[in-house]
Formats: structure tokens, C-alpha cells, sequence
């Protein structure tokens, strides 16, 4: 009787909260255009057609990746899926913008995308009177209350995948208990990624029925994006003349505050090329003074010195102490933000600072459409790169899914989300490209998967991010160390695969049989 009570006065907030959702997606759509498309259908109301299944049964698989990692998660979760599973329809829902963009590559013909539909009652029962899904699936952590009960009353399996808890997650899940615990355990199953989590998960009485694996372990980085991060590296190499590219040391999937810590970080090592530039002029303009004392004091050494050139000055000025030094070698930093929404303001912060930003965007080629119109970027000169960028401290990562480029194109890559305290973005794609990892001491959303990487010596740790740039360019000057270090990481990442594959088995064995399961929820009663 407590529970339903609780869930009615739940359902109640949900409800009334509908208005500051909408102005919320006004809001957002001003910076991201994704948000505004098909609004009414997060609150129930669909215009796209169920898929029909194919002539001898399938089933309609319904897979809820709320943004852009759980989809790519869920990417190798379907594939798995499909090969096992011959006439699967996918309907697929989300959140977020981006999680939606990245969705529409997994599409094929008679699949269905849309938005996950808002936690109230009434768009939940739409959402599954239309559709009519034979399993659902959960990507990661995704619980609401409601979607979760009310899949339980229509006889749809609902699971949990890839499944991870965090202690302070753990923690505020706790404190609403009367609602969350009778949602955990409503759900048909959890796969947990360790035994960590599934331990976190069980307290708070979800039905944990395997630790499986991160499905992020399976994905492979694409060849393509490989090369063309590859050959922005030879690109750079020729943009500055020199034998070998200078050192690329890359800022991650980077959060709000951690920009601003790299940007002090870079003018504290002097790397900011105008201010190298001042002192060069600075130094010239010391040197010319110089001359001209010395040969207003010495006037009969000019004769000898006109009629030859060959006689050696005996006056050394110290120009070396007024230049850059050899520790503080040329770096070329980029900085990758996790959210696209937020590109604009970190080129802005940055330029702000004194730093030249180079934008990716304006690069062109292929992957450049993001944050610029196509044919904006300037002439490339090498490797994709437009001459302009050689003479930037700072090359802003401001596209979509090219991280495998970035990550090969880097050196070393310090782990954004993990210099704040906001839990750490997921390493697993580093590792696979052989990128090595610096990481600040905030991991808490993949604390095993950090800590395996630690271990295999893929990753190392730091206290904050004046260590991390330290650290970060000892290892961009240490080849040896470095390939050691990329080594372990491209070993980390394989020992680890096959989540993907038992994932998709787990969820066959809740499919009740499509016939059967479309038949169960054509019965569902009409709310």
C-alpha cells in the first residue's frame, strides 16, 4: 500500500512537471535544433507506425540508449543481436539530441526510432499501446519509475544492460528508497558490467542475473577514422617543418571548469605561441639596442668589421634565456568537449585566455560538419590540416564521432570528467586505439574499468591537472615509455571482450516468442 502510494504521488510530480519540460526543450533547441524534432512524441503521442514484422515471425526489440554513449554501446549490443536473431525489428529511443543523431546510423529498414517517451503514466501506456515492444532494454542506468512498472502490468520483459552503479549513485538511490527499490526490482533482469556493481545493484534489490562485461570492451575503433588522425599527424609534422610532429597531447571528452584548468596550465609553461612571439620580438629588440651601444662606445672597431665579416664578435648576448627553453618544448594541445552544446563556448574561453584556437570544424574534409556549414574550412595543406592550424596552441575537437581520429592523432590523452569531480569519462575507447591515459583522481562512474587500466599499465593516475600536463608531456617525450604504454592499452582492451555476445543471448532467453509476446501486449487494456 506504501509503494502505490509513493508511486501515485511520483506519478503526480511527473505530471505536473510537463510544462517545465517543454520550456526546457524550447531551451535547449535554441543551441541544438535536434531537441525541437517530433516534441510531442516524448509525451506519448506517435505518428510512426509500428513495423510490421516479417512474413514467419519476429520480434520487435525495443533498445532505450538515452545519449550518446549508451547508443554506441547499444550499437554492439544489436549487432549481436541481429545475427542471432533473424527478422528483429528494432525500435530504438532516447534522450538526448546527440544520442538520437548517432541512433539513426544503427537503422535498417523497418526499424523505428523515436523519443523515449517522459515518465507519466498516460505517455508511457501510449508509448506501449502503439508500439507494442516484445522485450525492452535498458542501456546502462537508465530507471524510470513508471516505464518500468508499467512494462511490468503490460507483460513486456524489461532488462537492464551494461549495467553499472556507482557508490554515490548507490547513495542517492538510497535516499529515495520508497521509490526506487520497488522500481529495481520490478525489472525482468540486470546485467551488471562487474561484480562491483552488481553488488551495489542488489542492495537495492534489482534482480542481478549475470555480471557480463562492458559491451564498450567490443568495439573496435574504425579504420578510416584511425587513418585520418594519423594523417593529421603527418599533416602537423609538415605544417611545422620539422622531421616529426610535435607532441599532441589531448584534453578528452572534456567537462566544464577542466578547459580552464588546461588554459592555465598552457600559459604557466609558456606555451602560448603570441607570448613566445612577444619575447622573440622582445629579445630582437634587445639585441638591436645592444649593438647600437656597443657601437657608439667603440667606434674604431667598425672599420675592420666593415672591410670583413669573418672576425668573430667577442660579445655573446644571451638571447637563450629570453626564448623558450628546451624543457618547455612546442606542444600542440587539443581539447575535445564532451557536448557538442558547449563547443562555441570553450573556443571562446579559450581565446579569451590568449591562446590561438584552430577548429576542427573549419578544417573541412570529411567529419568537419559539425560547428561549421560544409565547404566553410579553409584550403587544406597537409594531411587535412589548412596552413593556419600549424601556428594554433590549441585545436578545439568540435565535431561528432571522429574520437578514434583525435585519439590516434594524440600522443598521450588526459581523461576528461576526471580532473572534476564528475566521475570520469569512459577510457575503453582510448585503449583500443593505443592511446595511453593520464586520469585525474574523479573515476567513479567506471572505477574498475580505471583501475584494470591502471593496473595493465594503460593508464596512469594523478592528483590533479597541474600533475596530469606534467606527466602527460614526460610520456609525449619518453618514446619508449609511450609505446610500452600503448602496448598495454591495445592489450587491455581485447583481454576484456565478449560482453556484447552474451548480452544479446541473456536477452533471447527473456523473449517470451514473438508471436506469443505481440499477442500478450495486443491484449494490453486501453488506458
Amino acid at each position: 500500500m506504501l509503494t502505490r502510494t509513493c508511486l501515485n504521488l511520483y506519478a503526480a510530480a511527473a505530471w505536473a512537471a510537463q510544462p517545465l519540460l517543454r520550456r526546457k526543450l524550447a531551451r535547449r533547441g535554441v543551441a541544438e535544433p535536434g531537441y525541437l524534432h517530433a516534441v510531442e512524441e516524448r509525451f506519448g503521442r506517435y505518428t510512426t507506425p509500428r513495423p510490421p514484422m516479417p512474413a514467419g515471425g519476429g520480434a520487435l526489440v525495443w533498445v532505450h540508449a538515452v545519449s550518446l554513449g549508451e547508443t554506441r554501446a547499444a550499437a554492439l549490443l544489436v549487432e549481436a543481436l541481429r545475427a542471432r536473431l533473424p527478422g528483429m525489428r528494432l525500435l530504438l529511443t532516447h534522450g538526448t539530441a546527440t544520442g538520437r543523431a548517432e541512433g539513426e546510423k544503427l537503422l535498417r529498414a523497418g526499424d523505428v526510432q523515436v523519443w523515449q517517451p517522459w515518465d507519466t503514466r498516460g505517455a508511457v501506456r501510449r508509448f506501449l499501446r502503439h508500439f507494442r515492444p516484445s522485450v525492452g532494454v535498458l542501456m546502462e542506468t537508465e530507471i524510470w519509475p513508471n516505464l518500468v512498472h508499467e512494462c511490468a502490468a503490460h507483460g513486456v520483459p524489461l532488462a537492464l544492460a551494461n549495467a553499472r552503479l556507482s557508490e554515490k549513485s548507490l547513495r542517492s538511490a538510497q535516499r529515495a528508497g520508497w521509490l526506487m527499490r520497488p522500481a529495481y526490482a520490478a525489472l525482468a533482469a540486470v546485467w551488471a558490467q562487474t561484480e562491483a556493481d552488481a553488488a551495489r545493484l542488489r542492495a537495492l534489490g534489482a534482480p542481478v542475473a549475470g555480471v557480463l562485461g562492458n559491451l564498450k570492451f567490443d568495439a573496435r575503433p574504425d579504420a578510416a577514422l584511425l587513418a585520418r588522425g594519423q594523417a593529421w599527424r603527418a599533416g602537423l609534422a609538415r605544417l611545422t617543418s620539422g622531421p616529426a610532429a610535435r607532441p599532441v597531447i589531448l584534453l578528452a571528452s572534456s567537462r566544464e571548469g577542466e578547459e580552464q584548468a588546461l588554459a592555465e596550465q598552457i600559459l604557466a609553461l609558456g606555451q602560448n605561441s603570441s607570448a613566445q612571439a612577444a619575447m622573440k620580438n622582445e629579445a630582437d629588440a634587445a639585441r638591436a639596442e645592444h649593438g647600437a651601444r656597443a657601437a657608439l662606445a667603440a667606434p674604431a672597431r667598425l672599420a675592420p668589421s666593415m672591410e670583413s665579416s669573418a672576425e668573430p664578435s667577442t660579445e655573446q648576448w644571451p638571447t637563450q634565456s629570453l626564448v623558450q627553453s628546451p624543457l618547455q618544448s612546442p606542444v600542440q594541445w587539443l581539447v575535445v568537449p564532451r557536448h557538442p552544446q558547449r563547443f562555441d563556448a570553450v573556443a571562446a574561453l579559450l581565446a579569451a585566455r590568449g591562446l590561438r584556437v584552430s577548429r576542427r570544424s573549419q578544417w573541412g574534409g570529411p567529419g568537419a560538419e559539425q560547428g561549421a556549414e560544409p565547404g566553410d574550412g579553409p584550403p587544406q595543406a597537409a594531411g587535412g590540416l589548412p596552413p593556419a592550424a600549424g601556428a594554433a596552441d590549441v585545436w578545439l575537437g568540435d565535431s561528432l564521432g571522429e574520437m578514434p581520429a583525435y585519439y590516434a592523432l594524440a600522443d598521450v590523452a588526459l581523461l576528461g570528467a576526471s580532473f572534476a569531480p564528475l566521475g570520469g569519462q569512459n577510457l575503453i575507447e582510448a585503449a583500443a586505439c593505443g592511446c595511453p591515459v593520464v586520469m585525474g583522481p574523479h573515476t567513479f562512474n567506471f572505477a574498475q574499468a580505471a583501475d584494470m587500466a591502471q593496473a595493465a599499465g594503460a593508464a596512469r593516475r594523478v592528483a590533479d591537472m597541474a600533475e596530469g600536463v606534467a606527466v602527460a608531456r614526460a610520456l609525449a617525450a619518453d618514446a619508449h615509455a609511450r609505446a610500452a604504454m600503448s602496448q598495454a592499452a591495445r592489450d587491455f582492451a581485447s583481454a576484456h571482450r565478449g560482453a556484447a555476445a552474451r548480452t544479446a543471448q541473456a536477452v533471447l532467453a527473456l523473449l517470451p516468442g514473438a508471436g506469443a509476446a505481440e499477442g500478450a501486449a495486443a491484449g494490453a487494456p486501453p488506458f
